[in-house]
């Protein structure tokens, strides 16, 4: 008898009698389960050596999202720029919040933009597991492969946007500068940032069935918490009256310190009129974001590999 029929043998009858546990049984034998989690450094270069499905994965998904439509790939920039039109009369008009502002156009479009690519990765994480399980329960792959793969057909679109955003802001008076030199760095630190939100909402998706129900509250308060329709520091100081720490701690907000960088690029650095220059914390407030983020979240998403699509 070979030494895999006798260690079948020998864990059946182990089973059955209670003789020896089958873990020692698995031990001796020096069998190990199908399905375990790798250590980190090994975890990490099967997420490389698998960059080119999902990079193909994320592409795949771009281009047959918008298939059935008759405006197809146009829904990207259309989407984002007529939620800002709305913002703009409710926000910008109605409720003044344009008053002090002297672009508010690119002030707003920016705002928009950029978290939108955030709200919309972290939307696309809590669902890339629970929304995959039968490629989960019949590929076997590491699992931060779906996540990542969402985080970059985000910044695929995002692209898009920001090439009509750079449009925008130039139409409306704002010169190149410099300082738009800058673009690619602020992108790659908010893409750090997403790709490890991503992969914590991800496991929490995969684990709590609720979530998904309470994104849309979240984000929504996120988006009003975040500066995007407003100056927070003219609003929550100035307008509002309350202390700088209120308006400081809003500046720490992930997604207010991107979006306050980015303005801070396009609009803010030539333009007198602005408003306001968010204080050099915003800055490190990025980078720790970024940092912090990207290694949590992959640690997190990592210890919980080996219970995804079970159950």
């Amino acid at each position: 008898m070979s030494q895999p029929e006798s260690a079948v043998a020998d864990a059946q009858a182990g089973g059955r009698s209670g003789q020896e546990p089958l873990a020692k049984l698995a031990k001796r034998y020096g069998l190990r389960r199908a399905i375990a989690r790798p250590r980190f450094p090994v975890y990490l270069r099967q997420l490389w050596q698998r960059r080119h499905f999902i990079l193909t994965y994320a592409t795949s998904r771009n281009v047959s999202k918008y298939s059935s439509s008759a405006l197809g790939q146009l829904w990207q920039v259309l989407t984002p720029l007529l939620n800002a039109a709305i913002y703009y009369v409710m926000f910008g008009v109605v409720l003044g919040g344009r008053d002090g502002i002297d672009n508010y156009p690119a002030f707003l479009l920016t705002g928009m933009f950029i978290f939108t690519y955030t709200q919309r990765t972290v939307t696309a994480g809590a669902k890339s597991i629970s929304g995959n399980l039968s490629m989960i329960r019949a590929l076997h792959f590491p699992r931060a492969s779906l996540p990542l793969a969402y985080t970059i057909q985000e910044l695929q679109q995002l692209a898009i946007s920001m090439g009509v955003l750079l449009a925008i802001v130039w139409a409306t008076g704002e010169s190149p500068t410099w300082y738009w030199l800058m673009i690619p760095v602020v992108l790659l630190l908010q893409t750090m940032f997403n790709v490890g939100t991503g992969l914590v909402v991800a496991r929490l998706g995969a684990q709590m069935r609720d979530l998904n129900q309470l994104l849309p509250f979240i984000s929504r308060t996120w988006l009003y918490a975040s500066g995007v329709f407003f100056s927070i520091q003219d609003k929550v100081v100035g307008a509002a009256k309350l202390p700088q720490w209120v308006a400081d701690a809003m500046y720490l907000n992930p997604a207010a310190s991107y979006i306050e960088w980015m303005r801070e690029i396009l609009i803010g650095s030539h333009n007198q009129q602005y408003g306001h220059h968010p204080p050099a914390m915003v800055l490190l407030s990025c980078v720790f974001w970024a940092v912090f983020a990207l290694g949590f979240g992959f640690w997190y998403f990592w210890r919980s590999e080996e219970r995804y699509g079970r159950g």
